[in-house]
C-alpha cells in the first residue's frame, strides 16, 4: 500500500470508547509484536510532545524546519501509531481492525478517503474529526493480508503539515508501502 501518498494527502458510541476529542480506543496489540516480522508502536502523549517542543526552542531561529515542526506540535495532544508486518496472511484479527474502524462512524468524523482493492485485499480509510471548522483528530487505517497500520493523531493541526510530522518523527515508507520508524 502506498502510505506515502496517504500521508502526503494527509479516528461510535461511548461503549466503544469514543470521545469527542478524536482519541480512538485501540485493541491490545501487544501479542502481535511476537508474531510480526516487523512492528512499530509509537505513543506520544501531551507531556512528551510539550517536552519536544521546548527543546525545539533552541533551533527555531536557525532552522526553519524546527520552527514548522514546533508550530505543528503545538496543537497536537497525542500521536499513536501501530504498524505490523507478518510472514503469513491474516496473522492478525480483522475484528480488531473493524472495531477501530467502527469508532470512525461517530459524529464529528468525516471520511476523506476510502480505497478498496478486492483483488489484492487492500483497504485504506482516512478520516478527519472537525470541531467548529478546526481539525481535532486524524485517523488512518491501512490493511492488507500481511500488514496493517493504524495512525491516530489528536489535536488541532493542518493536514497539509502531516508530511513534515512524518519527516520529523523519522517515519519512512518501506518497499512494501508500510510506515517504518528509522532510528
Amino acid at each position: 500500500m502506498k502510505l506515502r501518498m496517504i500521508m502526503m494527502t494527509c479516528l461510535l458510541m461511548p461503549t466503544l470508547g469514543w470521545t469527542a476529542d478524536g482519541q480512538l480506543t485501540m485493541p491490545d496489540f501487544r501479542g502481535l509484536a511476537e508474531k510480526a516480522t516487523d512492528s512499530v508502536h509509537i505513543s506520544l502523549g501531551p507531556w512528551l510532545l510539550h517536552t519536544v517542543g521546548r527543546f525545539m526552542d533552541y533551533d527555531t531561529h536557525s532552522d526553519p524546519d524546527s520552527a514548522a515542526t514546533k508550530r505543528l506540535l503545538s496543537g497536537i495532544k497525542s500521536i499513536e501509531i501501530h504498524s505490523f508486518t507478518f510472514a503469513t496472511d491474516f496473522a492478525y484479527s480483522m475484528a480488531d481492525i473493524d472495531a477501530v474502524r467502527r469508532q470512525l462512524s461517530a459524529p464529528g468524523w468525516s471520511q476523506l478517503m476510502q480505497v478498496r482493492d478486492g483483488k489484492k485485499q487492500e483497504n485504506v480509510d482516512m478520516y478527519l474529526m472537525m470541531d467548529h471548522n478546526h481539525t481535532s483528530g486524524f485517523a488512518l487505517i491501512a490493511s492488507e493480508p500481511r500488514e496493517f497500520t493504524i495512525i491516530n493523531i489528536v489535536g488541532s493541526f493542518n493536514p497539509e503539515d502531516l508530511p513534515e510530522l512524518q519527516k520529523q518523527l523519522h517515519i519512512h515508507e518501506s518497499k512494501s508501502g508500510q510506515a517504518r520508524l528509522l532510528m
